[in-house]
C-alpha cells in the first residue's frame, strides 16, 4: 500500500487501441454478475404501534451486495458507462478513482471481474484500514493522500494516460434513473405488497456522497408520478445543505464550521459534487457527528443491524421526519438505507479510543462521548417507546428544512 499518491504506471507500456472483443466480453461479464445477484432486502423496522399508529419505517439493506455496500450499484453503472462510451478500451488501461473507500472497493471488484490489470484507488490518508484491505483483496492498488482525492486522482490519470472514473461527476448520469434495477425501482417494487397506505413512501431519506442516490430516487419518483419526497441527511462539515438552500433562494442555516473532508465516511463534501442535484431534493437535515455515531451504536445494540456510520446519519434524518409526520397527524411510510456493513468500521467509529483521537483543524475534538451516549439513548427511547426526541439536545447542532 502506497502512503502517498504516486502510481507506478509507465504511460508508454500499454496499447491504447480498442479491443472490441474484450469490451464486449467485459460488458457481458458485468451483466452476468448482476443476474447472479439477488436484490437486497427491504426490512421493516419494528416501531411500537401504539406510539406510531399509521406510520412505518423501512430499511433498505444495501450492505448485502457482493461488495458490501450501496456503492456496488454505482460501481457497476460507472464501469458500464466507461466501457460503452469508449473510455476503458482494453485490459491494460490504467483506471483511477477518488473515494473514501466504499466505491473503490466495489470498483476494484468490477475491475478484477473484467480483467483490468491496473486499478488505482486514491483515498484519504485516514480511510478505515478494513476498507483499504478490501480494495487490495480485489486486486486494486491503494494510493493514500493528504491532498484532495479528486484533484490527485485526476492528476494521476492524466500523468499516466489513464482513465479517471470520477464518481462525483458521473454518478447521476451513469445510472439509468428510469429503471434497470436501480435502487429506486427496487424500493418501489419491494413495497408493492405492503399494506396499501405504505406502498408509496411519503419520504425516502438518504445521505449524499456524490449525490447520485438522491438524484436517482428523486428522478424515478417524478418519472413514475409517485407522491414521494426525498430528504438528504448530511454531516455538519458538508456543503450540501447550503447548496440546497441557495437553490431555493433561502438562508442556508448552515452549521458548516470547516471546509474539510467529512468526518462521516462516504457522505458529505466540502464543496458540492457535480452529481448533486438540489432541485429534486425536497428536504435537508444536518446531523451532528455524535448523533450519527450514537444512532449507529443503537442499531448495533439491537442485535439485528451491524451498520456503518452513514446509516446512523440516515436514521437521525428519518427520526426527524417520523416525528414531523406524527405531530402533524400524518400516516404513511418512510424508507431509508443501510449503506454498508459496520465491519468496515470496527477499528474506527465503533472504537471509542479511536473517536477520542479525532480532531478538527483547530484542535477541538470531533466527538463528545457524552453526546454520543445521549444520542444513542434518545434514539432508543424514540424508536422503542415513542418518546419525543429531545430537541434541546440538538439545539444549535441540527438544521432541518423541508419544502
Amino acid at each position: 500500500m502506497n502512503t502517498k499518491a504516486e502510481a507506478d504506471v509507465d504511460p508508454t507500456a500499454y496499447d491504447t487501441t480498442i479491443d472490441t472483443a474484450w469490451v464486449r466480453q467485459a460488458v457481458r461479464a458485468i451483466h452476468a454478475d448482476m443476474r447472479r445477484s439477488a436484490d437486497t432486502h427491504l426490512l421493516r423496522f419494528p416501531l411500537p404501534a401504539t406510539a406510531f399508529d399509521g406510520l412505518a419505517l423501512y430499511l433498505k439493506d444495501e450492505s448485502t451486495h457482493p461488495t458490501g455496500s450501496l456503492k456496488h450499484r454505482l460501481a457497476r453503472s460507472l464501469f458500464l458507462y466507461a466501457l460503452c462510451n469508449g473510455k476503458i478500451t482494453n485490459p491494460d488501461v490504467p483506471v483511477y478513482e477518488a473515494s473514501s473507500g466504499s466505491t473503490a472497493i466495489s470498483e476494484a471488484y468490477f475491475a478484477q471481474l473484467i480483467g483490468l490489470r491496473n486499478f488505482y484507488a486514491v483515498v484519504p490518508a485516514r480511510t478505515a484500514p478494513m476498507k483499504l484491505r478490501l480494495i487490495e483483496d480485489y486486486g486494486g492498488k491503494v494510493l493514500r493522500t493528504e491532498d484532495d482525492v479528486i484533484a490527485e486522482a485526476k492528476r494521476q490519470a492524466a500523468a499516466n494516460n489513464g482513465y479517471f472514473v470520477d464518481q462525483f461527476t458521473f454518478s447521476e448520469r451513469a445510472t439509468d434513473w428510469r429503471g434497470n434495477n436501480n435502487i429506486a425501482e427496487t424500493i418501489f417494487e419491494q413495497m408493492e405488497q405492503e399494506p396499501e397506505s405504505f406502498r408509496i413512501p411519503q419520504w425516502v431519506v438518504v445521505g449524499a456522497g456524490t449525490g447520485g442516490t438522491s438524484a436517482t430516487i428523486g428522478r424515478y419518483a417524478r418519472y413514475k408520478g409517485f407522491d414521494t419526497r426525498v430528504c438528504v441527511a448530511d454531516p455538519p462539515e458538508s456543503s450540501y445543505f447550503s447548496c440546497w438552500a441557495r437553490s431555493r433562494g433561502r438562508e442556508s442555516h448552515t452549521l458548516q464550521r470547516y471546509c474539510m473532508a467529512s468526518p462521516i465516511e462516504g457522505i458529505g463534501r466540502p464543496t458540492p459534487a457535480d452529481s448533486f442535484l438540489p432541485e429534486i431534493i425536497d428536504g435537508m437535515v444536518t446531523v451532528p457527528n455524535e448523533a450519527s455515531v450514537g444512532a449507529m451504536l443503537y442499531l448495533y445494540q439491537t442485535g439485528r443491524y451491524y451498520c456503518g456510520v452513514s446509516t446512523g446519519t440516515n436514521l437521525i434524518g428519518a427520526i426527524q421526519l417520523l416525528e414531523k409526520m406524527r405531530q402533524e397527524g400524518q400516516s404513511g411510510s418512510l424508507v431509508t438505507l443501510i449503506c454498508d456493513s459496520g465491519l468496515r468500521y470496527a477499528q474506527t467509529y465503533y472504537d471509542s479510543s479511536w473517536r477520542s483521537l479525532q480532531r478538527y483543524p483547530d484542535g477541538s475534538p470531533m466527538y463528545d462521548e457524552s453526546l454520543v451516549t445521549a444520542y444513542m439513548d434518545a434514539v432508543r427511547a424514540f424508536l422503542e417507546r415513542g418518546r419525543s426526541f429531545p430537541y434541546e439536545l440538538l439545539s444549535g447542532r441540527i438544521a432541518v428544512d423541508f419544502t
